[in-house]
């Protein structure tokens, strides 16, 4: 645990509390990134990529490892990058988030379809988990959001009284199934605000220049 005491760069509040999605038994998840010192990659047992704890529904990744998925679109660590809850940052932290957009590329289309189609499938139409439902709703405009506006929905503001309809099965499965197509499909067509790829470069200019600061 010392990794994430004592080396946490960016300590953020994700989850409905994150997403204007809370209710009174809401949990807090955080999620983090830590940059492990170089040195400890010298040696045959490399730091963890990530690590649990120590609070409850804590998560937090190696840097590396952190910058790594958000470079695939993988869309619960983009998200991160986009909390409006912050409860740690340091200077690491910082530039972690002020290169924030040279993660977007035209790839987090299928990232986000392909999360949200996972879940679709791990729901059962005759007894469905609402909060599922819910949040897969939630990421499918968070993705589109992110397709048209260049970064992800997070907040999700005008949304939050029929999500948490879902969540609470107000709504039919019937409907939450075509609002679901709709937004598949709005997602699979919108023209795309981002860049073909990534800015890896300067991603990985960043990463040396922490590994070397911390040699």
């Amino acid at each position: 645990m010392d990794l994430i005491t004592d080396h946490t760069v960016l300590s953020v509040v994700t989850g409905s509390r994150a997403y204007g999605l809370e209710t009174s038994g809401s949990d807090t998840d955080r999620r983090g990134v830590y940059a492990a010192p170089t040195p400890l990659f010298w040696r045959l047992d490399k730091p963890p990529a990530h690590l649990e704890g120590p609070l409850p529904e804590q998560f937090s990744w190696e840097l590396e490892r952190f910058v790594t998925l958000a470079l695939a679109g993988n869309p619960t660590v983009l998200e991160c990058l986009w909390s409006p809850i912050v409860e740690k940052i340091t200077p690491v932290g910082t530039e972690l988030v002020a290169l924030r957009r040279a993660f977007l590329s035209q790839r987090v289309r299928q990232s986000f379809l392909e999360y949200a189609a996972a879940q679709f499938k791990r729901l059962n139409p005759e007894s469905p988990k609402w909060k599922q439902a819910m949040h897969m709703i939630r990421l499918l405009l968070s993705g589109r959001h992110l397709v048209l506006h260049g970064e992800p929905l997070v907040q999700v503001g005008a949304h939050r009284d029929r999500l948490l309809a879902v969540r609470r099965g107000e709504l039919s499965w019937a409907e939450v199934a075509a609002w679901r197509d709709d937004l598949t499909a709005g997602l699979g067509a919108s023209p795309c605000a981002l860049p073909e790829n990534p800015d890896r470069a300067a991603v990985e200019d960043f990463l040396v220049a922490v590994r070397k600061s911390m040699s």
